[in-house]
């Protein structure tokens, strides 16, 4: 588990160097930098979903696999909204929040459940965590590590230290994955985590949104929709 570990460092030293950072920022400079933030997690995502719904034919460009990001999301938010899965996180969140005497922080939970999302939800973490699990190969832990520690030292130092938390979940996570690699490696085809990775795209959008505009999504409800798009890629037609 050296990939998860690192990781989990990373994430909870960029949360650490964002607490120290944010204090020298005014209100308005934080919410300034929260909204560049959200910027930037938005171009990320879409070069990501472009990339994967995105190909060339001769000397023009076709897109493909609405039908997948429309059913796989359509279906996966239905599923998500009837477990409540965004009320565990919030639940989490809020137990996080009390247990770390941060209790005055009003937007603590919106930090780490924002936060959570965007370092958890992605083809790296998976395919990162099975590399490790298998051939101890931690390369892709790694550059995601590096990626990781900037994006939640700018989420902490303008949304506050909840974001630092995110150290949980994505020990949780990828060190599950990694313990579970050789079951999970043989499902985890090509094309599986092409679907997986467009999804995903699609999801950390949705954050983004947020990040912008305010919570007007609840995007972990929207998280059983990577399984989902596992599972279209073993289907007999296409998507």
């Amino acid at each position: 588990m050296t990939g998860t570990i690192i990781n989990t460092v990373a994430v909870a030293a960029g949360g650490v160097a964002g607490h120290f950072t944010g204090r020298f920022f005014r209100q308005e400079q934080q919410e300034a930098l929260n909204k560049v933030c959200g910027v930037s997690v938005l171009f990320i995502a879409i070069a990501g979903a472009v990339e994967g719904m995105l190909r060339i034919e001769g000397e023009s460009l076709a897109s493909g696999r609405s039908m997948l990001v429309v059913l796989c999301l359509a279906i996966g938010t239905v599923i998500g909204e009837l477990i409540g899965i965004e009320n565990g996180f919030e639940r989490f969140g809020e137990w996080l929040k009390l247990r770390t005497g941060n209790s005055r922080d009003k937007n603590f939970v919106n930090a780490f459940v924002s936060s959570s999302l965007t370092v958890c939800i992605g083809a790296m973490a998976i395919v990162g965590a099975i590399q490790d699990g298998i051939t101890e190969d931690y390369s892709t832990l790694m550059i995601k590590s590096v990626l990781d520690f900037i994006i939640v030292a700018v989420m902490t130092s303008s949304m506050g230290k909840g974001a630092a938390f995110a150290a949980i979940p994505i020990f949780l996570l990828e060190g599950s994955i990694t313990l579970l690699a050789s079951l999970i490696a043989p499902v985890m085809t090509d094309l599986a985590i092409d679907y997986m990775s467009l999804i995903g795209s699609v999801m950390i959008f949705c954050v983004g949104v947020n990040l912008v505009w305010g919570k007007m999504l609840r995007v972990a409800n929207m998280l059983p929709a990577v399984l989902l798009a596992v599972i279209a890629a073993y289907l007999p037609w296409g998507l």
